[in-house]
């Protein structure tokens, strides 16, 4: 039997079970979970404000460990064969067809209607699919990467908002010398600081709160912070020219999560800049906008960014294998929680006070 912390949704106490080890497919692996993220996601989960999740579930979409049992043969990316033994992480995201019109045409996988993912959207009766345990299955076609030297501590530092946030600068084609303006200060634009600042932007500037999390957007290379709780949106954009020569900033990247946070990028940025809303992953309710405003007469170029692929994952764990690269996140307050303490690390998260929440099941 292997432990697990077991969610059941509407904010109900996650709890910590027993289940089965199970048999393993050919070419699938278990996986002996070293850590795990609690991430804001999961706090969404447990209230259940995420469509399509079969409750119960396994909470844990990004974890790393070592791979314990393996049948038959499953490969890196670069085509050479993972052994027991190996410290890996994998791609959450699973099953995607690459054979739809959204796989082929469009080259959006995160369209994908068969995609499935880790933690979120298999439940508990697809067996041990959440790194919220001692143990996790990974079926057969799990895209694995090993880690190398890379300590599961510094990787999991960035966890599942770097792919996403490296995703989001993907989309906002920051160039050098940009102005880039962050709205948000939860994991996503925490990380999206410190990409804008590894793509060449000459200042970042962040909007968020509370003051901790500011004090952690500096630390990750934001030049200058604006606390939300001291300055009303009128006064935060005035704050914004004042610093951008009256025009606004270059590139704005919303990941705020709040619907009037995306109306706000688009008036926080310059005429012919740039927008990418990637903080609005939950439907949190409608807002109100000017198209001709807002969007035309500015001649903003708005993008929307949902979830990531394998290739940001893939560049993420290149990132945090980097020993320069990757400092700004290895630098973030971790905390370990047991499985036994899952529903004081989703506390933790959803106060905002802390750079980085793991579940350790040997704890």
């Amino acid at each position: 039997m292997v432990r697990a912390a077991v969610m059941l949704g509407n904010g109900q106490d996650v709890e910590v079970r027993d289940i089965p080890e199970p048999e393993l497919e050919p070419h699938s692996a278990l996986l002996d979970v070293e850590l795990s993220e609690v991430c804001g996601t999961d706090v969404h989960l447990l209230h259940s404000r995420l469509s399509g999740v079969p409750y119960p579930i396994i909470p844990g979409h990004v974890s790393v460990g070592t791979l314990s049992k393996i049948r038959g043969s499953i490969v890196d990316i670069n085509g050479l064969p993972l052994e027991e033994g190996d410290r890996v992480t994998f791609l959450d995201v699973h099953e995607t067809c690459h054979s739809c019109w959204y796989c082929l045409v469009a080259r959006a996988s995160t369209r994908c209607p068969k995609r499935k993912v880790y933690g979120i959207t298999y439940g508990l009766a697809d067996g041990l699919t959440g790194g919220w345990a001692e143990k996790l299955y990974l079926k057969p076609g799990v895209k694995c990467l090993k880690l190398g030297d890379t300590p599961f501590e510094h990787f999991m530092a960035g966890g599942c908002a770097l792919p996403t946030a490296l995703h989001a600068v993907d989309q906002a084609q920051i160039r050098i010398g940009d102005t880039v303006l962050v709205l948000g200060s939860g994991p996503v634009g925490l990380s999206a600081i410190a990409f804008a600042v590894l793509s060449g932007a000459s200042r970042v500037l962040c909007i968020g709160g509370p003051a901790p999390r500011l004090a952690i957007a500096r630390q990750m290379g934001a030049l200058q912070t604006c606390d939300i709780f001291t300055l009303n949106e009128d006064e935060r954009l005035e704050w914004v020219r004042e610093r951008t020569g009256g025009r606004g900033a270059d590139v704005t990247i919303e990941a705020a999560g709040v619907p009037a946070a995306a109306v706000q990028a688009m008036r926080f940025t310059r005429d012919a800049g740039r927008v990418v809303v990637v903080g609005q992953y939950t439907d949190n309710g409608e807002v109100a906008l000017n198209p001709h405003l807002d969007i035309n007469r500015k001649h903003l170029e708005v993008k929307g960014c949902w979830g990531s692929d394998f290739s940001h994952f893939y560049r993420a764990v290149q990132v945090m294998a980097h020993e320069t690269q990757s400092k700004a996140w290895i630098a973030l307050t971790r905390k370990k929680f047991s499985l036994d303490q899952a529903n004081e690390a989703l506390a933790v998260v959803a106060g905002g006070k802390l750079g980085k929440a793991l579940i350790d099941p040997r704890l």
